[in-house]
């Protein structure tokens, strides 16, 4: 478990070097995500674990905890949105403005998405 959770920190750790040593205008979790994504493509490529047995490696043991433990990890996030309610009640309907509009356009880009992957795949099994 501890080697799983040690890769999950140098991507993450790595993704943050390269978005701060390279400018580069993306968050270095996403950053360090893509490159972990990376790492187990060629992984797979390379004969890694089968689909099925992904949660036996212990990349899939840390991430089931993390998982499991989710929750907890937005304790800090509402302690603060408390702790604020008074400066967040000036801003409400422009806060609320923008949460309703960022929820439909979040829904809209992953219908639109969903749409054009399962049309793609369609087609790669027609052929």
């Amino acid at each position: 478990m501890l080697h799983g959770l040690a890769a999950l920190l140098i991507c993450q750790l790595a993704g943050e070097a390269m978005a701060r040593g390279l400018a580069v205008p993306m968050p270095g979790p996403v950053i360090g995500l893509l490159l972990l994504l990376a790492y187990f493509m060629i992984k797979a490529r390379a004969g890694g674990a089968a689909p099925d047995a992904i949660g036996e490696t212990p990349s899939g043991r840390v991430s089931q905890a993390l998982l499991q433990n989710l929750s907890i990890l937005f304790v800090p996030a509402a302690v603060g949105v408390v702790d604020q309610l008074d400066v967040l009640g000036g801003y409400w309907l422009a806060l609320g403005l923008a949460l309703v509009a960022s929820t439909v356009l979040s829904l809209a880009v992953t219908v639109l998405v969903f749409v054009l992957v399962a049309r793609w795949m369609n087609r790669g099994q027609a052929s």
